[in-house]
C-alpha cells in the first residue's frame, strides 16, 4: 500500500508538473506575440515583424531561464496543434475568391512552376557554392514549402528535419520583412499577384502577411501555399535525381 501510494503521488506530481509547463510555455508564447504585435503596430517598422520579434523574445527567455527547447516545445504542443485548424481555415478566403481564381489557371500554373523550381534550385546551388554537403542542400531545398511538408521531404532525401524547419522559418520571416520593399521596387500593385508571391515563397508566414494586404491577397496566398507544398514534394526528389 505504501508503494502504491508513493507511485500514485509521483504520477500526480508529474501530471501537475506537465500541466504547469504547458501553461507556462503557452503563456510565454502568447504574451511574447502580443507584445511583439503591439510594438509592430506602434512603430510600423517592418523589421519588428511579430513572428520575428516574438520568436526572439521566447528564445531570450529560454536562454535566461536555462530552459531546454524540448521542454518548451512539449509544453507548447497545444499551440502547435492549433496550427492545423488555422491552416485549414485558410480555405475560407480561398473559397470567396474562387470565382476569380478559376479563370486564370494557366498563369497560376506557370507562376507556380517557376516559383517552386527557382526556390528549390537556388537553395541547392547557393549551398553547393558555399561548400555545403548533400545533407545541407537537401535540408534547404524545400525551404519555401510549409513546415509539415518541408521536414519529411528533407528527411526522405537525406537532409535534417530540424535544420529544414529553421530554414523554413527564416525564409518566411525574410520574405515577410522584405516583401513590401520588393513589391514597390518592382512596381507590383496587384493584390492577387502580391498574395500569390507571398504564399508561394513564404508559406504560412507569407500568407499571414498577405492578410494585411487584403482579402484578395489572402485568397491567392492560401492557394499558392497549398499548391507549392504539392509542387515542392514532387520537385525536390526529381531535381535531386537529376543532380
Amino acid at each position: 500500500p505504501e508503494l502504491a501510494a508513493e507511485t500514485t503521488g509521483h504520477r500526480c506530481l508529474m501530471a501537475d508538473s506537465a500541466t504547469l509547463i504547458s501553461v507556462a510555455a503557452s503563456s510565454l508564447t502568447v504574451v511574447a506575440y502580443i507584445l511583439a504585435l503591439w510594438a509592430y503596430r506602434r512603430s510600423g517598422w517592418g523589421l519588428l515583424l511579430p513572428v520575428l520579434t516574438g520568436a526572439a523574445t521566447v528564445v531570450v527567455v529560454l536562454v535566461v531561464t536555462n530552459t531546454p527547447y524540448g521542454t518548451y516545445r512539449e509544453g507548447a504542443s497545444l499551440l502547435s496543434w492549433l496550427a492545423g485548424p488555422a491552416t485549414v481555415a485558410l480555405a475560407f478566403p480561398l473559397y470567396r475568391q474562387w470565382s476569380r481564381l478559376r479563370g486564370i489557371w494557366w498563369p497560376v500554373a506557370g507562376a507556380l512552376l517557376a516559383g517552386s523550381a527557382t526556390a528549390v534550385v537556388s537553395a541547392i546551388v547557393i549551398a553547393w557554392l558555399l561548400g555545403g554537403d548533400w545533407a545541407l542542400m537537401m535540408s534547404l531545398a524545400p525551404k519555401s514549402a510549409t513546415m509539415p511538408v518541408a521536414m519529411p521531404v528533407a528527411e526522405r532525401m537525406g537532409g535534417a528535419a530540424p535544420l529544414s524547419a529553421v530554414a523554413v522559418a527564416l525564409t518566411g520571416i525574410a520574405a515577410a520583412v522584405l516583401a513590401s520593399g520588393l513589391f514597390s521596387l518592382l512596381g507590383v500593385r496587384s493584390e492577387m499577384v502580391r498574395g500569390f508571391a507571398l504564399g508561394a515563397a513564404a508559406h504560412a508566414i507569407g500568407t499571414a502577411r498577405a492578410f494585411q494586404i487584403g482579402e484578395t491577397a489572402m485568397g491567392s496566398a492560401a492557394l499558392a501555399m497549398g499548391l507549392n507544398a504539392i509542387a515542392t514534394s514532387v520537385l525536390v526528389p526529381l531535381i535531386a535525381v537529376l543532380l
